[in-house]
């Protein structure tokens, strides 16, 4: 049995650990408003962006040159875009993502597919360079979640793409779905495929906010073509930037829960 002495002690550590906690949950808390305040700006943009973009590609307006974006191949490099964070206390965060890339790394393999990683993050490089998988070290765009870099890494990903370096790439990352709740999330970034658009009627009527919304017929300048070109590696490197900012604010959310 233990010492009254020993039992004291021991109070005294889970409240020391208590102290730390606490402070720790109040830091993520802090950051977790202010990367849900980041991300809940970027997304409407996106979003908006994306959606000219898919309206102009369902009318024809894409050129030669923007088809080569959604050009289907037959794979034989892959490039692996895996995001994580770059300290641990954050739960189950790394793990689910770290066993993900895995088992994605582990079908190409298998296929005899090379497998190319960028680790936006030191926990999933670290990771993954003990895999023996060819690993760049983007720790530092998880740190800062910067547009510049997340832009320079989307152009990177595009020029490997239209060169035939990749034939394809995916990301790999957990999605800011609520506080209590981040998923791991298997996009495909490129070839880039454009959703079906919904056929709009002549006139719809709004029941929200009870009035009458009319499509819009745009006059582009100097043409679709030359707008699309100008559109879409700008979508294209926005989108890593996006899902960089649900990256972090998945982080703090898993943080502040494991506090």
């Amino acid at each position: 049995m233990a010492s009254l002495k020993e039992i004291k002690g021991r109070i005294a550590s889970v409240a020391s650990t208590l102290k730390i906690t606490s402070a720790m949950k109040m830091v993520a808390s802090a950051k977790l408003r202010k990367a849900q305040k980041a991300i809940g700006n970027m997304v409407p943009y996106q979003k908006e962006l994306a959606g000219i973009l898919k309206g102009l590609l369902a009318e024809g307006a894409a050129g030669e040159e923007v088809r080569k974006y959604g050009e289907e191949r037959e794979v034989h490099n892959v490039a692996l875009v895996c995001f994580s964070s770059n300290t641990s206390l954050c739960g189950a965060f790394n793990a689910n993502v770290i066993r993900m890339a895995k088992a994605v790394a582990g079908e190409y393999r298998a296929a005899k597919v090379a497998v190319t990683v960028y680790a936006v993050g030191r926990k999933i490089h670290d990771a993954l360079v003990k895999e023996g998988l060819e690993v760049s070290n983007l720790a530092a765009l998880s740190a800062s979640g910067a547009y510049d870099g997340a832009a320079s890494l989307g152009k990177e990903l595009v020029e490997g793409f239209l060169s035939g370096r990749f034939d394809k790439v995916e990301l790999i990352y957990n999605h800011f779905k609520s506080s209590a709740s981040q998923v791991v999330l298997r996009d495909t970034y490129l070839p880039f495929a454009v959703a079906p658009v919904p056929e709009v009627p002549d006139i719809q009527l709004d029941e929200a906010h009870s009035f009458i919304k009319f499509p819009t017929d745009y006059i582009v300048e100097p043409d679709r073509e030359s707008l699309v070109a100008e559109l879409l590696p700008k979508v294209l490197r926005l989108k890593v930037y996006t899902v960089l900012l649900d990256t972090i604010a998945a982080e703090h959310a898993a943080r502040l829960v494991d506090m």
